[in-house]
């Protein structure tokens, strides 16, 4: 019994670790792609260096932390060993690490390109909603980053409260950067108001959605390998 519980153990540790590595790089390629996108497209530079700084210690580094507290998927005594070779960063998580920063820079790109357009000449409005929009995106993605396979809804949108506790006072600070005064000249922002939030609003789910789009093809290719093994 003390045995089995080991292993039970040893496999949350190494899929949370999985996880962290995950959600963190995830997000960080999709900042390197929607900056150097920004480049190739002629636009200027969507978040400033301050911006970015805070995203990645603040908005992105709790919920990231709270993804090492998650108590493990149910059927994860059912899966094979893992082969001893098998780097962290597989194919899977490659293909989802991929999908996941393309659709986030796009996402961005688009709505800070929408937002050029809606307020000519005001770039600190245009890269606000660009910078809420992408700590937004991210914090929900940080849900469906619980699990690599299993939908968000399956697992229990709430069952991690430490994750619901990292993402509200993530989203508390970003929302902070916004509205307190003193502190919008430190990151060239300005208070959005109900239209900016509803204008953005389609693009919080861009990165979520993508997620679980990707966990929905690796269990599709995972029946279709189960499959092939048991044919004689």
């Amino acid at each position: 019994a003390s045995i089995v519980a080991a292993i039970e153990q040893g496999r949350i540790i190494y899929s949370n670790i999985r996880k962290f590595v995950y959600f963190l790089l995830a997000c960080n390629v999709g900042e390197i792609l929607i900056v150097f996108g920004a480049m190739l497209m002629g636009f200027p530079i969507p978040l400033k260096p301050i911006q970015l700084l805070y995203l990645n210690l603040v908005s992105d580094g709790a919920p990231a932390l709270a993804l090492g507290m998650e108590k493990g998927e149910p059927d994860i005594m059912k899966e094979p060993p893992r082969p001893p070779q098998e780097p962290v960063i597989n194919r899977d998580m490659a293909v989802g690490i991929s999908v996941v920063a393309i659709v986030d820079a796009i996402a961005i790109l688009t709505i800070f390109s929408l937002a050029m357009h809606r307020f000519p000449g005001d770039l600190d409005h245009t890269r606000t909603i660009a910078f809420v929009t992408l700590c937004t995106s991210e914090l929900l993605r940080a849900f469906a980053a619980r699990s690599e396979h299993h939908s968000v809804f399956s697992i229990g949108l709430f069952s991690n409260r430490w994750m619901v506790w990292a993402t509200g006072a993530s989203f508390a600070l970003v929302l902070m950067t916004v509205y307190v005064p003193f502190l919008r000249p430190f990151f060239d922002t300005v208070p959005l108001g109900w239209d900016e939030w509803v204008f953005m609003a389609p693009f919080f789910f861009a990165a979520p959605v993508a997620m679980e789009l990707v966990k929905v093809y690796l269990r599709m290719t995972k029946k279709k390998r189960t499959a092939a093994s048991y044919r004689p």
